[in-house]
């Protein structure tokens, strides 16, 4: 039988490569839709993976694989897919050249070929076509699917292709006009002026955390924008990052963890001051009244240091939001508003509508595009515009909190985070479901941390319909997390080049890789960070695929070092300062590890015991981490950031490991802003549900005491530490 592979599926092949070990059917389908049978674990150990998990992800790939017949007919149907299209459905070229089109049609025929261009400014697009020539069908190589015999013929693009999101067409004669995305990349995303010079530093905050005496009881875009104006004019701090703000349900109770959202394109109401919108000041006295008495409520309900309370907080901000919304807009207003609803069309209708109707506790029983749905839509026209509404004040405020850091002297200003996927009852997972894999859930397997596994609870992205519909998704979400950013952080950017993708009912080590289109993935990143003017920050932390920091680095992406991780290849030592990348950001700890005294008091091993995610004793593993211990004090006595007579004390041990992260080339270094003050519990717990309050402890100092924005100038921990990283720092060198 006769077989020709897609370019995709020869980039699958060579991504995999030994990887991918068997013979037969199976295993060869599982190659072509780059599903991985054997993989390498933590351990170094090669582990294959069982059939049933090939056999339930290629089931969710779309192919049939119940019978050995079956398995043969989805070879053949996948060798002939590629064939049954004029031109790829998307293609991503680098500006500098280099890249072949397959252009198929009929055996003796003939087809004209050209691209329409993009007219996007902010890619100083012009439109205008450029025309590639005709092509002939009578040489190159051939196929006979459906009863037609084809000729697939190649053309070189042009060099001179403008960046952007242009049209590939090709009108094939006889048979009509087809076409296909094409984007032209750039071949590696540019540090902006000051990150050339030198390093820069800021905070990592949970934005929910950061409370000020003004905010509803838990941190908002307004607090954001004073955090990040005031850490600029007081410490030098050129950026600011932040957790997710995707948007989550509309209404309580809310999934706690930012990293499961409900969609990546729109942002989270829930950061909303009320008092920050126009027309709360254009308001009645009643109505003011009104809302300042509900704020009263909220923030009495999130007062103490404990733990937040998401859900009464929304619940009565959403209150007072309904009673602003209703207040009349100038014309200028409403022409702002109307016109941010027409530029994020179709997608926020949609949104607008799940979000109406998961209010009304209906989003699980009435299906994307049929008639209920719209019937829905147009009985409750007001309540879809409400949730229309609040995206375009999100979007302000968030914009204004970006303007502030930068107006406040920050090099980079915000930057945003990317969680890995959404929730499986959300708003995409609703209107998105032909790109989402039914029956599979993200996660990672298990590694030196999380010798257990993880399970995200996130359907994964099916690349082939990423290909498909010209990445269009893929694009909408990056616009939307960068429109105000000077940065974006991809949270586990591992999963551009694959994702461990869980069966549902499986454990999260009985899943196994899938692969994406990594130059496509990361191509598109950086046109869309171009376009934006922003840095590119991967979480390449966990099992890292061999060569993909090094590729990342070559097309000018950041890494994500964790100095507790950063060991030499033996894993006994950890690395010096000099030996960090230049191209990184660097940081002590992350929102998954606890606060560094906490850390270096090992206390994250006897609660990781109680909640049974360890695999050794506890006794071995508070021994190990007690080495773990004495070896960073060492390191930092020897290199001089730490007089040995204050070896025992946690607070000098804390800036003399900021000292250690002044003195690495990272061009960004991340502080934890619970490092500023001194808390100690841990936002996130991996491998936690309910047994532990994720993303709901709010800020406190080392004795547990509440923290809120006016006061954190004020706290010891931050003058000290603030103080080792405004230290004058010398030109950054690549």
């Amino acid at each position: 039988m006769s077989q020709t592979s897609s370019p995709r599926a020869r980039f699958l092949g060579s991504l995999l490569g030994s990887g991918t070990s068997g013979s037969g059917g199976l295993a060869d389908l599982a190659r072509q839709y780059g599903v991985t049978t054997e993989y390498t674990n933590w351990k170094g150990e090669a582990t294959r993976v069982p059939d049933g998990t090939v056999k339930a992800v290629l089931t969710a790939l779309g192919a049939s694989v119940d019978t050995p017949e079956q398995v043969e007919r989805s070879l053949e149907d996948f060798a002939d897919r590629s064939w049954r299209r004029a031109v790829p459905p998307t293609t991503v070229a680098r500006v500098s050249g280099g890249t072949r089109v397959p252009v198929t049609l009929p055996a003796g025929g003939s087809a004209r070929l050209w691209v329409d261009l993009d007219n996007d400014p902010l890619l100083e697009g012009t439109g205008g076509r450029v025309e590639l020539g005709t092509i002939q069908g009578d040489g190159g190589e051939r196929r006979r699917v459906d009863g037609l015999e084809l000729v697939r013929v190649y053309r070189d693009l042009p060099v001179d292709l403008p960046l952007g999101w242009h049209k590939l067409r090709v009108h094939v004669h006889g048979g009509g006009i087809f076409e296909g995305t094409l984007a032209v990349c750039p071949d590696r995303l540019e540090l902006p002026p000051k990150l050339k010079r030198q390093s820069v530093w800021g905070p990592m905050v949970q934005l929910y955390s950061i409370r000020s005496h003004d905010s509803w009881g838990t941190g908002d875009f307004e607090d954001l924008a004073t955090l990040g104006y005031q850490m600029a004019k007081r410490v030098g701090a050129d950026f600011v990052m932040i957790n997710p703000v995707h948007a989550g349900e509309p209404v309580a109770p809310f999934t706690e963890s930012p990293y499961l959202p409900a969609t990546r394109d729109f942002t989270n109401p829930y950061y909303i001051r009320p008092e920050a919108i126009d027309e709360y000041a254009s308001a009645s006295p009643g109505v003011r009244a009104a809302v300042d008495a509900l704020a009263v409520r909220a923030k009495a309900a999130n007062g103490d240091a404990e733990m937040l309370d998401r859900d009464v907080s929304w619940t009565l901000k959403g209150q007072a939001l309904r009673l602003i919304y209703q207040v009349p807009r100038s014309p200028d207003r409403q022409a702002g508003l109307d016109e941010f609803r027409a530029y994020r069309q179709p997608a926020i209708g949609d949104f607008a509508l799940w979000s109406a109707l998961s209010a009304a506790r209906l989003a699980n029983m009435i299906p994307y595009g049929g008639v209920e749905a719209a019937r829905f839509a147009a009985d409750h026209a007001d309540e879809v515009d409400f949730y229309i509404w609040l995206q375009w004040i999100a979007d302000q405020q968030l914009a204004r909190a970006q303007d502030r850091c930068v107006e406040g002297g920050m090099a980079l200003g915000i930057v945003q985070d990317l969680a890995v996927g959404v929730h499986s009852l959300g708003s995409d997972a609703w209107s998105r479901r032909g790109i989402l894999a039914a029956g599979m859930q993200v996660g990672a397997p298990p590694d030196y941390f999380n010798q257990v596994g993880q399970g995200w609870s996130e359907p994964p992205w099916r690349p082939d319909a990423l290909e498909e519909t010209g990445y269009v998704t893929y694009r909408s979400i990056l616009r939307s997390v960068l429109a105000h950013a000077g940065a974006l952080r991809i949270d586990h950017i591992l999963g551009l080049t694959r994702l461990w993708w869980i069966p549902d009912g499986a454990g999260p080590g009985e899943g196994t890789y899938v692969a994406y289109d990594r130059e496509a993935m990361v191509s598109l990143l950086i046109l869309e960070a171009t376009r934006a003017g922003a840095v590119v920050v991967g979480e390449d932390l966990g099992v890292v695929p061999p060569g993909l920091r090094e590729y990342l680095g070559s097309r000018g992406l950041l890494g994500n070092s964790i100095i507790w991780f950063e060991k030499s290849e033996d894993t006994t030592q950890l690395v010096d300062p000099e030996a960090y990348r230049y191209l990184a950001l660097t940081a002590i700890t992350t929102h998954d590890l606890p606060p560094t005294s906490a850390y270096l008091a090992g206390e994250h091993v006897a609660q990781r015991d109680r909640l049974g995610l360890l695999d050794t004793p506890l006794e071995k593993a508070q021994a190990a981490a007690g080495e773990e211990r004495g070896k960073m004090v060492d390191m930092l006595v020897r290199h001089g950031f730490l007089d040995p007579s204050q070896a025992g004390e946690e607070l000098e041990i804390v800036k003399a490991m900021h000292r250690f992260l002044r003195a690495t080339p990272s061009v960004m270094l991340g502080v934890s802003l619970a490092d500023l003050v001194g808390e100690r519990r841990t936002q996130n717990l991996p491998g936690t549900d309910r047994e532990y309050p994720n993303w709901s402890v709010p800020l406190a100092d080392s004795q547990g005491h509440p923290v809120f924005l006016e006061e954190i100038a004020e706290n010891p921990v931050f003058r000290a530490i603030t103080e080792v990283m405004s230290e004058h720092r010398g030109d950054g060198s690549g």
